[in-house]
């Protein structure tokens, strides 16, 4: 097999706490990724559609392997890069995990719609956020649930503009969850660290634009069409390496446009575009997202997943399979997570964080 027609992914798998890694990085029979140890190393070829896996002890991996292919030692490269976006913003130092806090400002949100339509309630609900534990409270002003309306710009502003001037007088740092350039620009002159666009960037020509020209970090989400579509375009040759496809892609993008990759956070976006079994699938194999050299976001909060396994409708009683999936993430070195239920998921990734020290 030729390695010039051959596409190459690596997937670190075979987590170890950190407590018990100190003799296997030292014989190099483990590698630290994006601070998770792992000891094995699945490597995944794609030629003509054709997929073909093989796994590896990571000393074997390294011997035999990383060295001997220029393509691979480049994956494994990536992913054991330091500079992404959690280690190389200096307002993060310190941090092993950051929390995105999801405050909606829309009727219509699958979880919490309505719940902030006044201003004095999104107000509270977010001081709240931030103490319990949230570094990040991520705003929206349009729902992006499965078959959602568009809203338009001048709508989606009127409703988020207000409680992001509040919060910027609180010195809150904040993320805008918006696909719109104009909301984004607007967001920002307001206040907005952070842009989130479950597009990618895709849905309006002008938001790279605006993305270079205020130089914030950004996050790139894996969507198929739209909020109204994509539930009926969701056909995968297979759905992990079409999503590491797009993001990879994505991420060029904005590197060709002036966007450093240290300020791009990705996003292989759960239930966006996926059915049960797509989504497990990309949440068995979260690490492999690591070869391309980002930060990784999840949002997996009180998804509908987690009620096709516990049968539980009810979105807000879906805090037990959150944490769950969430813990799953962490040791899969996924350490950024856009969460409902802020208190309770902290204090999980709190204690998860101790029992790995």
């Amino acid at each position: 097999m030729s390695a010039n027609d051959t596409k190459y992914y690596l997937r670190p798998f075979g987590f170890v706490p950190n407590s018990q890694s100190s003799i296997l990085l030292k014989n190099k029979s483990a590698i630290k990724v994006n601070g998770t140890v792992f000891t094995s190393i699945e490597l995944i070829e794609k030629k003509k559609g054709k997929v073909r896996k093989k796994k590896y002890n990571v000393d074997n991996f390294l011997k035999s392997v990383a060295k001997k292919n220029k393509k691979i030692e480049i994956l494994l490269k990536n992913a054991l890069q330091k500079q992404n976006f959690l280690n190389s913003n200096k307002f993060l130092k310190n941090k092993n995990f950051l929390i995105f806090s999801i405050l909606n400002i829309t009727p219509d949100s699958f979880s919490d719609g309505g719940d902030n339509s006044k201003l004095e309630d999104s107000l509270i609900n977010a001081e709240q956020m931030i103490e319990e534990g949230a570094d990040f409270i991520d705003i929206g002003g349009e729902s992006t649930r499965p078959g959602a309306e568009k809203v338009l710009p001048e709508d989606e502003v009127l409703r988020i503009l207000p409680i992001i001037q509040k919060l910027n007088n609180k010195k809150v740092k904040l993320s805008l969850d918006t696909r719109n350039s104009s909301t984004m620009e607007l967001g920002l002159l307001s206040g907005v660290n952070i842009i989130n666009d479950v597009s990618a960037l895709k849905n309006d020509s002008n938001s790279i634009k605006v993305v270079k020209k205020y130089k914030v970090p950004l996050v790139l989400m894996h969507m198929p069409g739209n909020p109204k579509t994509m539930m009926k375009i969701n056909k995968y040759k297979n759905v992990v390496l079409d999503v590491y496809d797009f993001l990879e892609e994505r991420i060029n993008f904005c590197e060709l446009n002036g966007i450093k990759k240290k300020n791009l956070i990705i996003d292989p976006g759960i239930g966006f575009g996926k059915n049960f079994e797509q989504n497990i699938e990309i949440l068995n194999n979260l690490s492999i997202f690591h070869s391309l050299g980002c930060s990784i976001m999840l949002g997996i909060s009180r998804k509908r997943f987690i009620s096709s396994i516990t049968k539980e409708d009810d979105p807000k009683m879906r805090l037990g399979g959150t944490i769950s999936a969430t813990i799953l993430a962490m040791m899969q070195g996924v350490n950024i997570h856009r969460v409902h239920d802020i208190k309770q998921v902290n204090q999980a990734l709190r204690v998860f964080e101790k029992l790995n020290s």
